[in-house]
């Protein structure tokens, strides 16, 4: 009787081994994670929408592998240590990949949690330096330029478009806004002939931004340059200008786009900001406009567009190689290009896009125009 309760048991053992993978793997889950509430959250719902619409397109012609595509959501609310928990759900409730986060300090918190969990991430919007350049995040790429390169634009047209020769230099102290000013003095410090008067931090969600204001009034700036987002932009801006104060306003993509414009009002015509590469002629551009207007009732926010590609270059990478094993897609995401509704585009060896870029916007009769 034992022999045959061992036979049995081992039987089962078998059937549950053969079976049981056949379950885990009907479908295939990208968690998509970034700020979807609080001040920040039109940065975070433009990206998931993208992922959205991507993945309605993916399952609509069979998935990945032959298998539908589900999605995973986390909200990081732009916090790092929130990040991180939700980097640790995602992976304890089985992503195989990710695509995020939107604030760039939260992907460098989240990706030490995906970088041991062996899962590729694709950022929409992340453009810190230091996730791709200093060589230890491997598993990261990014469809958005990196903020050494917007530095490099922002800079030069300050001064040659711009023909600043005194300029302030104010961030919200985070990974994104802090490191975007420090690039910028860099790249200031190498072109010559313009004076950095003012380099200085507020404390983002401040109500008053008085101090600033006072401090931008006395270093007679001649352009004020932001690293941050458009939630203390607006703020500051409005501020400046009810002031009187004779500055013009510059800021990189973290103040691209309508939610900006909507908080500042009036007040935000003559701004500048750097953002993606327009490319509304794009067919798939187009296509996806109206998918997105059909099924939320509006234009698509700033990062849908990047993301919807995130979602093309992972899909692209597990077909290519044939599986999701880390090192195949790994290595499909360096040697293929796709075409996206960014462009065509690739990664460089560092897994930053290439074929993609930054602009420079201006507000102008409340809607950013492109100007460089």
């Amino acid at each position: 009787m034992k022999s045959f309760f061992k036979t049995l048991a081992l039987a089962l053992l078998i059937l549950i081994g053969f079976t049981a993978p056949s379950f885990a793997g009907d479908t295939i889950k990208i968690g998509v994670a970034g700020v979807i509430s609080g001040d920040l959250a039109p940065y975070g719902i433009s990206s998931v929408r993208g992922v959205e619409i991507a993945v309605d397109d993916l399952n609509a012609k069979g998935g990945i592998l032959g298998k539908k595509v589900e999605l995973l959501i986390g909200d990081d609310v732009c916090k790092p240590e929130v990040a991180v928990n939700v980097a640790t759900k995602l992976v304890s409730d089985g992503a195989q990949m990710i695509v995020g986060h939107v604030c760039s300090g939260c992907t460098i918190a989240a990706n030490k949690i995906y970088k041991d969990a062996g899962l590729l991430v694709i950022s929409p919007a992340s453009t810190n330096n230091d996730l791709t350049l200093k060589g230890e995040q491997p598993n990261f790429f990014r469809t958005i330029s990196y903020d050494g390169a917007q530095a490099d634009l922002m800079t030069s047209f300050v001064k040659n478009n711009l023909h600043a020769k005194k300029v302030a230099l104010i961030h919200d102290k985070g990974d994104y806004g802090k490191g975007q000013m420090e690039l910028a003095r860099k790249y200031f410090g190498k072109l010559g002939g313009v004076e950095i008067v003012l380099f200085e931090g507020i404390t983002t969600g401040a109500v008053d931004f008085s101090a600033i204001v006072q401090k931008i009034k006395r270093s007679k700036a001649d352009v004020t340059m932001w690293g941050g987002y458009h939630s203390d932009a607006s703020k500051i801006v409005a501020l400046l200008k009810k002031k009187r104060v004779k500055t013009t306003f510059f800021g990189g993509d973290g103040i691209y786009g309508s939610e900006f414009v909507a908080l500042a009002g009036k007040y935000g015509d003559g701004v500048y900001a750097t953002g993606p590469n327009e490319t509304s002629s794009n067919p798939l551009h187009i296509a996806l406009t109206k998918k997105h207007q059909k099924k939320y009732n509006e234009d698509p926010g700033t990062f849908f567009f990047n993301a919807y590609a995130c979602v093309q270059a992972l899909a692209n990478a597990a077909e290519k190689a044939g599986s999701l094993d880390y090192t195949k897609m790994r290595a499909a995401l360096f040697a293929n290009k796709i075409d996206s509704p960014i462009g065509r585009i690739g990664f460089d060896k560092n897994g930053d896009v290439v074929g993609a870029g930054f602009s420079v916007y201006q507000v102008q009769n409340g809607k950013y125009v492109q100007v460089n």
